[in-house]
């Protein structure tokens, strides 16, 4: 049984992305914390999608510039409003030098949750030794940031298991996420192979809405779908033949979906031998290093159901046991000092 932990009133300060503030709020207040939310980037009328937009599309300019002031402004309200006793702070690198002043006078106990690879993010050696404490999904960035001397922690991702789905039955292997090269090519590689699949996500999409938003005019030449609400996505794995994770070259921390697509019984295939920290590779969750290998497991999965679907009990179970995100809050709320 957990211990009891100090009670403390937490002032999350969050990007909107799909919705996982509501999923770290939730595991906050399961550990039994009062947790005021903060999305800094929410898009509540006209002016602040505009805001959004010019600070994403024209950076450095002076609309941006304008628009970031704006933003902060609104952060540093929400600081001043909640008088937290602690603060947790995803990403945040839209808010600025000004906005982590703020903090540092604040003095109220910090940790900066990082779920990009540094390269991705704008943020400068100065301002990260100035911050409490770093946690970050990148085991080569905390690497890199214990050997400038700054306090950073490896914090992987995990599963939002207090999130209510119901399972889509889909009788094919899918994908949801962005549109990439490499999963282009593995999703058409198992179509090749007479193997259903279909693909989610606003950059898949061929909703005329879709295709002018992202500008991929080209079309996949696969089955796609929308984007989805967490929820409904969760649903989809959960029901799918086989639910693909698939990282590329480009990132060494694993993302959400690691956790996600076990933790809602789906049969997990990923690209990662090394997701064996994390899970039992055959047992409990499936690695694929070759087209080829994709391709066999999931035409054994349409063969074998009984053997994918002990495959799913288990990855299941051993996400419910280590891997959600009530359990990596307890990594945070240890960091606050």
């Amino acid at each position: 049984m957990r211990p009891p932990e100090r009670t403390r009133r937490i002032l999350l300060v969050t990007p909107v992305f799909h919705g996982y503030w509501r999923a770290i709020r939730d595991a906050l207040q399961a550990r039994g914390h009062t947790v005021v939310v903060h999305c800094y980037d929410a898009s509540a009328n006209l002016r602040q999608r505009v805001q959004n937009k010019v600070v994403h599309e024209i950076p450095g300019t002076a609309p941006a510039r304008s628009a970031q002031r704006e933003i902060c402004d609104r952060a540093l309200a929400a600081l001043r409003d909640s008088r937290p006793d602690a603060l947790l702070v995803v990403k945040a690198d839209l808010l600025g030098e000004r906005w982590w002043q703020a903090v540092a006078d604040a003095r109220v106990p910090t940790v900066l949750w990082l779920y990009d690879e540094l390269a991705r993010i704008d943020y400068s050696l100065e301002t990260l030794r100035e911050i409490d404490s770093i946690v970050s999904y990148s085991p080569r960035d905390v690497a890199r940031l214990q050997a400038e001397g700054i306090d950073a922690t490896y914090l992987p991702d995990g599963f939002d298991s207090l999130a209510g789905f119901v399972p889509r039955p889909t009788p094919a292997a899918t994908f949801v996420g962005a549109r990439y090269p490499v999963r282009e090519r593995l999703m058409r590689k198992l179509a090749d192979a007479g193997i259903p699949v279909k693909a989610f996500g606003r950059e898949w999409s061929r909703h005329p809405w879709d295709i002018a938003r992202t500008r991929q005019f080209t079309n996949p030449g696969i089955p796609t779908g929308p984007d989805l609400p967490r929820s409904d996505y969760y649903g989809v794995m959960a029901g799918s033949l086989a639910a693909l994770n698939i990282h590329g070259d480009d990132h060494d921390g694993f993302t959400m979906r690691t956790f996600e697509a076990p933790g809602v019984g789906g049969l997990h295939l990923v690209d990662r031998a090394d997701v064996d920290r994390y899970y039992d590779v055959g047992t409990e969750t499936l690695v694929f290093t070759s087209p080829e290998e994709l391709v066999d497991h999931v035409a054994r999965a349409r063969k074998e159901p009984r053997w994918a679907n002990a495959i799913r009990e288990a990855g299941k179970a051993r996400t419910l046991a280590e891997h959600t995100l009530v359990h990596r809050m307890g990594t945070v709320v240890a960091r606050w000092r």
